[in-house]
């Protein structure tokens, strides 16, 4: 094996691992790969344009990294300095708000995007 494909390996396999970490430890995060999910089934399901599609998938995708990058900035910082400071406490608040911030605009944009759908489908029930 090259040297090129075994570093690819490991490098998939270190972001398995700490998918697989973020997965088992952060119930915050299990809770938005159950929420992807049903995105994901609904964007293959439901009559969407391409573009939604691919909206709800940018959105979904981001919500999860920045959850990702929550955890790590949380990590870090207990890390460098554990729960002593006010600036980790600080820290940390504006990690979740990021996150806060972004799965509310992914859920509206989500609202938007299915509701118009889900009625039609309804209205022929």
């Amino acid at each position: 094996m090259g040297m090129f494909a075994k570093n690819m390996k490991q490098s998939f396999r270190a972001a398995w691992r700490g998918l697989l970490r973020a997965f088992k430890g952060e119930r915050t995060f299990r809770v938005m790969v159950g929420a992807a999910l049903i995105i994901i089934i609904l964007v293959s399901t439901l009559p969407l344009s391409s573009g939604e599609r691919l909206m709800l998938l940018l959105v979904t995708g981001l919500v999860l990294v920045l959850e990702l990058l929550n955890t790590m900035v949380e990590r870090f910082v207990d890390l460098i300095k554990p729960r002593l400071s006010a600036y980790v406490r600080d820290v940390k608040d504006l990690m979740a708000a990021a996150v806060l911030v972004a799965a509310i605009f992914a859920a509206l944009i989500g609202l938007m995007i299915l509701v118009p759908h889900a009625s039609l489908i309804l209205e022929q029930l």
